[in-house]
Parts: C-alpha cells; sequence; structure tokens
C-alpha cells in the first residue's frame, strides 16, 4: 500500500461522500483519507492531496505534500490562500466538464437567439407577441477565454450554424474561429458580438475586466453569458448596461458571492436569468478517473501532472 492520499474538502457533505466513493472505485490500489480522519501519523506521510475549497492550515499540516490536486477546475482560491512557495497545484482538466460547459453554453445561446427572456416576460403580462425568427447563422457568439471549456464550447457553437469569436490573452488560431488577443483584441471582438460568453478564468488581470467602458461599447441589444467568475464582470456596471437598455439581457450562473444573497437586485430584474452555479458541474466518475491517471503516472515514475502558472494564475 503506497502513502495515503489527504482529501481536504469544504463542501456539502452529500459531495464529500460521492467524491471519496468514487475516488475509492478508480483506485482500489490507493487509500483515499478524509483529512479530518487521518491519524498524525499518515498526515506526516501524505504525498498528494486532493482538495475542494480547503482550510489551507489542513494543508499546511501535510509536511511531505508533493502536490495538491484540485477537484475543480477554477483554482483562485487555492492560488491566493495557499502559501506562495508550496507544492505546485494541479487544477481539474475533464474531457467531460468541457462537454457538458458547451452543453450549457449551446442551451442558454439558443435560449437568447430564440427570445426566450422576451416571451418570458410576456407570458407573465399576457401578452400575445411574435418575433421574428432570427437564424444561428446571423448571430455572432463572442468567446472570452479559449481554453479547454472554450474551445469545446466553440465548436459546439460553430456546429449549430452560430458565427464564432473568441478572445484570449496571447493568440491563438482556431479552425472556422475568428480569433482575437490582447486588448484591442478584446475591444473588437465586444464591437461584433451579439452573445457574449465569459469563460476567462477568474486572475488579477480578470478581476473586473467587464466594467462600464467595455460594456459599454458591446453592440446594443447584445446579451451576456457569464460562466466563469461573478468577479470577472463588475454587477453594479452590468445593472447599469441592462437598465438603460444598451444590453438586452444577461445569464449569470456566478456572482461575487454565493449563494446569491436574498435581497441582490439580480433576482427580480426582468433582464437577467440567475442560474446557481450548475452550468457544468463536476462529474465524480470522470473526474476520479482523471485523478486516478495522474496519481498512477506519478507512482509509476514519478512525473507530475502539468500545473497551474501561479504568475497567471491558471
Amino acid at each position: 500500500m503506497s502513502d495515503p492520499i489527504a482529501l481536504i474538502t469544504n463542501i456539502r457533505s452529500d459531495y464529500e461522500a460521492s467524491y471519496l466513493s468514487a475516488l475509492a472505485s478508480a483506485m482500489p490500489a490507493e487509500k483515499v483519507i478524509l483529512f479530518r480522519q487521518m491519524s498524525e501519523e499518515q498526515r506526516a506521510h501524505v504525498q498528494i492531496a486532493i482538495v475542494a475549497n480547503p482550510d489551507p492550515a489542513d494543508v499546511a499540516a501535510l509536511p511531505r505534500l508533493v502536490w495538491v490536486q484540485s477537484l475543480w477546475a477554477g483554482v483562485e482560491q487555492l492560488v491566493t490562500r495557499l502559501p506562495a512557495g508550496g507544492p505546485p497545484i494541479v487544477r481539474m482538466l475533464d474531457p467531460e466538464m468541457s462537454r457538458t460547459m458547451a452543453e450549457a453554453v449551446l442551451a442558454w445561446t439558443y435560449y437568447l437567439q430564440r427570445d426566450m427572456p422576451a416571451y418570458v416576460r410576456q407570458q407573465r403580462q399576457g401578452l400575445w407577441h411574435q418575433h421574428a425568427y432570427r437564424k444561428p447563422s446571423s448571430l455572432t457568439v463572442g468567446i472570452l477565454g479559449l481554453g479547454s471549456l472554450g474551445k469545446a464550447a466553440a465548436a459546439r457553437l460553430g456546429d449549430a450554424g452560430f458565427k464564432v469569436a473568441g478572445w484570449s490573452r496571447s493568440a491563438k488560431r482556431l479552425p472556422g474561429i475568428q480569433t482575437f488577443s490582447n486588448g484591442d483584441g478584446l475591444v473588437a471582438l465586444l464591437r461584433v458580438s451579439d452573445i457574449v460568453v465569459c469563460l476567462v478564468p477568474l486572475t488579477s488581470e480578470t478581476r473586473g475586466l467587464l466594467h462600464t467602458g467595455l460594456l459599454g461599447i458591446m453592440k446594443p441589444g447584445a446579451s451576456l453569458i457569464n460562466f466563469a467568475r461573478g468577479p470577472i464582470v463588475v454587477t453594479d456596471d452590468l445593472l447599469a448596461a441592462l437598465d438603460s437598455g444598451h444590453l438586452s439581457h444577461a445569464v449569470l450562473d456566478v456572482f461575487d458571492e454565493e449563494p446569491l444573497a436574498p435581497d441582490s437586485r439580480l433576482w427580480q430584474h426582468p433582464h437577467v436569468s440567475v442560474l446557481p452555479h450548475i452550468s457544468a458541474p463536476t462529474d465524480f466518475e470522470t473526474t476520479a478517473a482523471v485523478i486516478a491517471a495522474d496519481i498512477g503516472a506519478y507512482r509509476a515514475n514519478g512525473a507530475l501532472p502539468c500545473s497551474v502558472d501561479l504568475a497567471l494564475g491558471y
């Protein structure tokens, strides 16, 4: 039996139990133990910690730690809360998560393309009014972030007939997609997009990225989908753009604080769809399979998975 693996979480107990069960099934030769149930001797020998919103003190209590494996794709909390110079952090890159995210992006893009927000408002008013149909090919969907999630979403949208543009920090080329990069590229993408989909990681550079200035250069009547992280969009600035009619609708799955406060204006705003962070839920079995493969490689030859660039934040 290898050294034990610590599972450190601060999440719902049923989710924690599901992760533990899936990891045990995927790695029958390993011993995955909840950190709080470990003895001091076991903690002294842990080389790998699998984490979800961990207490930094728990991670620091593992003196032989070689790497920290996140159960989630977003690692901004780990990057900011864990001490600099600690073991490398590995974010979750699960193909099933990319597929699920692409599915959600397509579903809510269809929602906007087919004027569903307007029909929801009309139903509440008892109003019977038909809107002109808009073909997918008549709309440009701009994707902010062309990592694994953004690439999958772009491909799915392209297959559905939408014109797709994408923006990334560094220049990228993707077949069938108009790509932009850097500051000027971001402005250019926002100006041509009918629907903007935010999929960038939260870093010091992207916090507050979509503010009054950039929201104001979006096409009049454009819509926003934020499936990344709440603080990337300045909420008050977004509400002002919606209130003025410059933007027509926002689909928000992420917020500055979660759960969303009961008194938030977003709940009742007629031009906002609120989702409870469900666009790309982690799949327990496929996540466990990805982790099992990485740990298997490490046990076999000491190979570490690709880790987060702490300077970039992802």
